[in-house]
């Protein structure tokens, strides 16, 4: 099989090289507590579409600091009764886009919210909610801006947005609130995770090739952007290395993966240049062995099980939800 990384029995055994920060949990503590004290109703305007089995909602709801974001809420018509939810996040650099490009939830009968990311939406997909938030020296990749502290990182504000929008889609007409599941490939699948880490609403979880595993790691191995864009960053600013690591490590996603007590499916492929499969182990190694679901696709790369990942999901989490 096509490799570059450790060998698969060598990624079993992989543990994360860096320690967590001993206020990790105070930090996300206090953030999320002081978002939610300014946060404002949620807001979910019925629109016109042309789908046919869906209604669409067009959501804002409060994330960070109070502020706005949006999101589309897709509920299958004509149901009855309260309907299972997946919160879906996106991938690096794309925003929620159009509402008839994200179908694959509620095609299926559940609920679908499908959550912006602020400031993102440039890349390979359209995006609608701003980042107010300026920064010091960066490169085009989010990896970098806000680098110099954990309190003024990008992602600071993408994870308390994510792990609010759980809150905002319990409340969303049609859902069930007490089954609520997460969903992401790459940079969501990243979200997916941290949101299970910091919001107990949530019975479920799937990451399809998750980023911000192992970052240390990652940024060593991987060739390619995003986390060939750190490294580079930290090349020029060889002399603060050693600060923004530390500031990367409050936002490591091996590092939340402790506090997640319900089933959690990875999917990964052995190949896979942009999110390598050593990070994503640090991950799946610090999860709790009877929770988790691995599919491991030998010779797939960041597409991971794609079309085949999609219909083991459906099942994995109507089985659960």
């Amino acid at each position: 099989m096509p490799q570059f990384d450790l060998p698969l029995e060598s990624l079993w055994e992989f543990r994360h090289p860096r320690r967590i920060p001993s206020d990790h949990e105070f930090f996300w503590t206090d953030t999320l507590e002081m978002s939610r004290t300014k946060a404002e109703p949620v807001q979910a305007d019925l629109i016109e579409s042309d789908l046919t089995f869906v209604d669409v909602f067009d959501v804002k709801f409060s994330g960070f600091n109070g502020e706005n974001i949006r999101a589309w809420w897709l509920r299958p018509t004509h149901t009855t009764g309260p309907l299972p939810t997946i919160v879906e996040f996106l991938g690096h650099g794309g925003g929620r886009g159009k509402p008839h490009e994200r179908l694959l939830w509620a095609a299926h009968g559940f609920c679908q919210l499908v959550v912006d990311s602020r400031g993102q939406g440039g890349i390979w997909n359209t995006g609608d909610t701003e980042d107010p938030h300026g920064h010091f020296s960066s490169t085009n990749s989010f990896l970098t801006k806000g680098i110099e502290a954990p309190e003024s990182y990008y992602y600071r504000r993408l994870y308390a947005d994510v792990a609010l929008s759980v809150d905002a889609a319990s409340t969303l007409p049609g859902v069930d609130p007490q089954r609520i599941g997460t969903y992401g490939h790459s940079q969501g699948g990243a979200l997916a995770l941290v949101a299970a880490a910091l919001n107990s609403r949530i019975k479920a979880v799937a990451a399809r090739a998750p980023f911000l595993c192992g970052i240390a790691r990652s940024i060593a191995v991987s060739p390619n952007s995003p986390y060939s864009d750190l490294a580079d960053f930290l090349g020029v600013h060889r002399e603060r290395s050693s600060q923004y690591l530390a500031t990367l490590d409050y936002f490591d996603v091996a590092f939340f993966m402790k506090k997640i007590s319900i089933p959690v499916w990875f999917s990964l492929g052995l190949s896979d240049l942009i999110c390598p499969p050593s990070g994503v182990f640090t991950a799946i190694n610090n999860t709790k062995p009877e929770n988790r679901t691995v599919n491991i696709w030998p010779y797939n790369s960041h597409e991971s099980g794609g079309a085949e990942d999609e219909n083991r999901l459906v099942k994995w989490f109507r089985d659960r939800l």
